[in-house]
């Protein structure tokens, strides 16, 4: 199994968090709207390669339908044919990688905004290489990635209106209806803004033990008693007191464990 595109795999912070805001010009609940229709979850897989779903049409339309007939599962002109998530979705990339690199980077979206590679240059990436080694890195650069490519579209004032048919109509495309993804980004809307915000502290925790294999998720910002109880059964496997609370040093502690996966 190729691990290309595995990265630094950092969760999302509170710089990055704010970053998007500023770009965006919204709250920290229109953000995470959006982001739970896009991943629900994590950016990152549990080996720590970023989340991708590879897109058939999209590889059909950047190679000029020329594999078409030969790998119609990676290239069709029809959406649709996604099969299982996941490193699933790798395998697919890979395979499509043999064929034609640049196209099939271009086919996926990457990570927690789920950015499509074809619109790297428009974020400001000088190729998608560079994207996805970016997409790689962080969360932070995952999201950033999503926020540039909603103000070069001018959407952001769609966005920070909460003019949810128009955001999604721009954002999503026409079919944007069919998927209620204006209802349901209103929903979320609603959801973050009356009640708790994933706790970006927590959250990073969670994917951490998640790499270490200590936790099942879902990885959503919230200390209930499976993160609790992955917590608890890292921290003493490797001689560490049990916290109370979550804090900076056991996120640090956390992290060491997770870089020595890559030494």
């Amino acid at each position: 199994m190729s691990l290309e595109f595995r990265g630094m795999a950092l969760p999302l912070d509170e710089a990055g968090m704010a970053e998007v805001r500023t770009h965006l010009r919204v709250g920290t609940a229109e953000v995470w709207a959006v982001l739970t229709f896009e991943t629900r979850g994590c950016g990152f897989l549990p080996d720590r390669r970023p989340l991708i779903l590879f897109e058939r049409h999209k590889f059909s339309q950047e190679t000029g339908g020329r594999f078409d007939s030969t790998h119609p599962d990676l290239s069709n002109p029809l959406p649709g044919g996604y099969g299982a998530g996941g490193v699933a979705q790798h395998d697919r990339l890979q395979r499509a990688i043999v064929l034609d690199r640049r196209a099939a980077l271009r086919s996926a979206s990457w990570g927690i905004g789920q950015f499509m590679g074809f619109n790297a240059e428009i974020a400001g990436y000088a190729n998608v290489e560079e994207m996805v080694n970016a997409m790689a890195k962080s969360e932070n650069e995952q999201l950033l990635g999503m926020a540039k490519e909603i103000c070069y579209h001018r959407l952001e004032q769609k966005l920070s209106r909460h003019d949810w048919a128009a955001f999604a109509y721009g954002y999503n495309g026409p079919a944007y209806a069919k998927n209620q993804y204006d209802s349901r980004l209103a929903a979320d809307f609603q959801k973050y803004l009356l009640g708790p915000l994933p706790d970006l502290l927590v959250r990073a925790v969670q994917i951490y033990l998640t790499y270490l294999g200590y936790f099942l998720g879902p990885v959503d910002g919230l200390l209930g008693r499976f993160t609790r109880s992955a917590l608890h059964d890292f921290q003493t496997e490797h001689g560490f007191p049990v916290p109370d609370e979550i804090d900076e040093i056991v996120l640090a502690n956390l992290k060491k464990e997770v870089e020595k996966l890559s030494d």
